[in-house]
């Protein structure tokens, strides 16, 4: 019976984080305003270095989470997002993630 209880904690434990990380696509529509000035824009690059600015339009939300907090960390080097993702919550980076992925790919 312990074993048992100890379980239902367990998943308990695991629904309730996983639903405290999902993200709320209409205020990440708001938060991205910023990225949508780079990300946003077909055939975008930067000028120094130059290179092609992704598009985030459908990508996948794990991933996206995972991106902005290395950048947050700074274990990802790019000066223009670290400072973006740098004062960025949590649930903000989530929010961010749930509207890009749901976004149509461009």
């Amino acid at each position: 019976m312990r074993g048992l209880s100890a379980l239902a904690v367990a998943i308990a434990a695991l629904v309730s984080s996983v639903a405290a990380a999902s993200g709320d696509p209409e205020h990440g529509a708001v938060l991205s305003n910023t990225c949508m000035g780079c990300h946003g824009i077909p055939g975008y690059n930067n000028v120094y270095p130059t290179y092609s600015v992704p598009k985030l339009g459908g990508q996948n939300a794990e991933y996206l989470v995972s991106a902005l907090k290395a950048y947050r960390a700074g274990d990802r080097q790019h000066p223009t997002m670290r400072a973006q993702a740098g004062p960025m919550t949590d649930q903000e980076i989530a929010d961010i993630a749930a509207f890009f992925s749901q976004a149509p790919k461009r």
